[in-house]
């Protein structure tokens, strides 16, 4: 699955879009498959509870941040046993993705773990939250006197972001990069540059690009393997990094097509992440992890907010 360089014309009398149209692969889907179709099988699960798909349920949380090494290989977690750290987990998972925080998989939990979403974590090294930019936040408006109570964006732990002496930043992708991904790409780039001090050129050398892009498949080398069709979309690394990777096996297209999804809409989520974004909690941000197939997006103000307080507040 991925890019052929194909297009699907549709009449004169509509707009066209490029599509992206799939070539096969080896990699699980992993709703139909081996992937998250452990979710159907714990709908009402709780505390105490020991079903089938729980130990499943821990490697996903794992996965994002939301249980810890030593949760998931002890004795008590290594089975499909409910305990009180996976409840604990889940009423943090709820908490993030603004659900009503019971430690129970209810189907809107469940409905929400099953969407695809970036591969970055919500928590990392159990230190970063989606709300934590707001407290953060918060305490440096409560000493300059300007207190809001309205933004949820969040940054990687140390505030990691680019040096103020370097508000330029070149891009490149990876040779090969099917020549329809190039435009959505650059035009993220563009939206990014229009809000924020930095400005953005397409290098000719891939190598020595400050921004490196590629499309990847299942396991590429950096220690966060794709999953396959429908799960994680994309990841991209924090600054100083530069790395964003695309999976290439999904369903990509350029505009809102049904069952596809729009490049530009992923590259500017990716994008937040070089600059320094973390994860948001409001789901109108482009920060919002989960990124949904058929529809397009924008930046928020939030999202905006969080890039101006980074680099002009946070130290």
């Amino acid at each position: 699955m991925g890019f052929q360089g194909l297009s699907l014309f549709f009449s004169s009398l509509f707009l066209l879009i490029t599509l992206f149209p799939l070539i096969s692969s080896s990699q699980p889907n992993p709703v139909d498959s081996n992937g998250l179709v452990f979710l159907k099988n714990l709908n009402g699960c709780k505390k105490g509870d020991k079903v089938e798909g729980i130990h499943q349920m821990k490697k996903y949380l794992q996965h994002f941040g939301y249980l810890n090494d030593v949760h998931i290989h002890s004795k008590s977690n290594n089975d499909d046993e409910f305990d009180e750290n996976l409840e604990s987990a889940i009423k943090t998972y709820q908490i993030n993705y603004n659900l009503k925080a019971t430690g129970t998989l209810d189907n809107t939990t469940l409905a929400q773990m099953s969407k695809p979403r970036c591969g970055v974590a919500d928590i990392i090294d159990g230190k970063t939250q989606m709300k934590s930019g707001k407290r953060m936040v918060n305490q440096h408006r409560k000493i300059s006197g300007h207190f809001h109570e309205v933004s949820h964006f969040a940054f990687f732990d140390g505030y990691l972001k680019w040096p103020l002496s370097k508000a330029h930043l070149t891009y490149a992708f990876i040779p090969g990069t099917p020549s329809e991904a190039v435009g959505p790409v650059s035009r993220a780039f563009t939206t990014w540059a229009a809000n924020t001090h930095f400005s953005f050129s397409q290098a000719s050398e891939y190598e020595s690009a400050d921004i490196k892009i590629s499309f990847e498949r299942g396991d590429h080398g950096d220690g966060s393997p794709f999953d396959g069709v429908g799960g994680v979309l994309a990841h991209a690394f924090a600054p100083t990094d530069g790395r964003l990777h695309f999976d290439a096996v999904e369903h990509w297209a350029v505009g809102a097509v049904p069952n596809f999804y729009d490049v530009e809409t992923v590259a500017l989520h990716e994008i937040g992440h070089l600059l320094g974004l973390h994860h948001s909690s409001v789901e109108g941000a482009i920060m919002w992890p989960s990124i949904m197939g058929g529809t397009t997006k924008g930046l928020h103000a939030d999202d905006i907010e969080g890039i101006r307080v980074l680099y002009t507040t946070m130290s």
